[in-house]
């Protein structure tokens, strides 16, 4: 490692400029979150019956989450891949690409004809452009993230880095708002024919402003300062798993019961309210959007206690209080009382916005300058693989077979143990200095003094 990069400051950006940062990757986050959710939401409520109309209602809904989850796949891929250019030709350059494949992904898929008009040609190409849209997400939150947590003050770090987090039930609220206006004001058959395609053909008009916003602003100060002093990895995936397979190991474990908690709460929702307790599916996506809502306050709020007392305690009491939550969820639901399913759901994303608003720098914070695009973005995804892809498909397979909701809460709380262990045994990143490239044994060596509510947790 060269020292003249970290004995030569970054200096950080403030006011307008900070501000210019957080606004585009917030707002390219948000869209391509909405692309996301749009896809889950209709294959909840539409996908089902369009593109898989020969089976059971429940079946159905089951091979459209697994549609659903072919996108999470695709994640590990777009991470991994747009993660080795995002450290090699820099972090914007990237973050343009993932917005305009992430768009025309859903734009098409708003134009796809339907079982009914091509047979089984219809679900290969949803399946086709539902793997697309998981390559450009696979790139999307990794970068957004860097070029906050890269641009601004370390001390803000946990508060900064959430704003891209809020991209998440920002999409979401956009998605599950625009589909419930389109079933508010369209009768079912004309929603079900041709008005779900609308919000899927809005995109083009979303992508734009997000890549408009994009082309404003600059480039990593970072990652500009590891390019001028000629110290860029020259194989970044290659380096994560050989030099920083510990780091990685955490970013996944502590993001895998967040996923599983989040899908559950604000996707599983939607399935259980309207196949099992027979509610109108308006019910649950109310909960969504008010649950979503309050996420927009949650998430920067827990960022920015995440500086004030460190990442894990935060992290600890989202895990631990969603683990206790899922149980109350589903007994909250089978009242079928829409103002309880409403309390369910916000309480459920309150729970997941503890864990998440610290995510974002907790996990950049593992690994060094040279490799964090790959690092973060890798661990992040493959969480995603194991979490949000099986999620809403294991779900459905436990009501199946048990026909009760709290076999779906043993499943969410086994998947938060995991993510409290991980949780646990980290160390705490939150005084971590970030420099244009940083060994991983030096991880560890810049720890500051820990306060007291710190140490409990250790």
């Amino acid at each position: 490692m060269s020292t003249s990069a970290a004995a030569r400051p970054v200096p950080p950006a403030r006011g307008r400029g900070l501000r210019k940062v957080i606004g585009a990757s917030l707002i390219g986050t948000s869209l391509e979150w909405y692309d996301f959710f749009l896809y889950g939401t209709a294959a909840a409520l539409v996908f089902n019956k369009l593109f898989f109309p020969t089976f059971d209602p429940l079946v159905g809904t089951l091979l459209a989450f697994t549609t659903y989850a072919v996108g999470f796949v695709a994640r590990p891929i777009g991470g991994a891949l747009f993660g080795h250019y995002g450290d090699r030709v820099g972090r914007r350059r990237i973050l343009v690409i993932t917005l305009i494949i992430m768009g025309a992904a859903t734009f098409l898929i708003g134009c796809l004809p339907t079982y009914g008009d091509i047979g089984v040609a219809a679900p290969i190409l949803l399946v086709t452009l539902r793997f697309v849209q998981g390559l450009g997400l696979g790139g999307e939150w990794g970068g957004a993230v860097l070029m906050v947590a890269e641009h601004g003050e370390e001390r803000r770090r946990g508060l900064n880095s959430s704003w891209p987090q809020v991209g998440v039930p920002a999409g979401n609220l956009l998605a599950a708002g625009v589909l419930a206006v389109m079933a508010a004001v369209l009768s079912d058959s004309a929603f079900q024919s041709w008005g779900w395609r609308l919000p899927f053909l809005l995109s083009a008009v979303l992508v734009g402003v997000g890549l408009w916003i994009r082309l404003t602003v600059q480039e990593s100060p970072l990652f500009q300062q590891l390019e001028e002093q000629g110290e860029k990895a020259k194989a970044p995936l290659v380096k994560v798993v050989k030099c920083y397979p510990r780091q990685l190991a955490i970013a996944v474990a502590a993001r895998f019961g967040t996923d599983v908690a989040f899908y559950t709460f604000a996707l599983f929702i939607l399935t259980y309210v309207t196949t099992e307790l027979g509610l109108s599916k308006s019910v649950a996506l109310d909960g969504v959007l008010i649950g979503s809502a309050c996420q927009l306050v949650l998430i920067p709020t827990f960022g920015y206690l995440s500086d004030r007392v460190g990442r894990r305690p935060i992290y600890l009491g989202g895990a631990i209080g969603a683990a206790a939550w899922v149980f109350a969820f589903f007994a909250l639901l089978d009242t079928k009382s829409a103002g309880l399913v409403i309390v369910a759901a916000v309480g459920g994303l309150a729970f997941h916005a503890a864990m998440y608003g610290p995510q974002a720098a907790f996990i950049t914070e593992l690994f060094g300058t040279e490799v964090r695009y790959s690092g973060a973005s890798l661990g992040y995804q493959l969480a995603g693989v194991l979490g949000g892809a099986l999620a809403p498909i294991i779900a459905i397979a436990l009501l199946d077979r048990f026909g009760t909701g709290f076999a779906v809460a043993a499943y969410v709380l086994a998947a938060l143990v995991i993510t409290i262990t991980a949780v646990l045994v980290a160390r705490e990143t939150a005084a971590i200095r970030l420099t244009a490239e940083r060994a991983p044994e030096e991880l560890a060596a810049e720890q500051a003094p820990e306060t007291p509510l710190q140490r409990v947790f250790h």
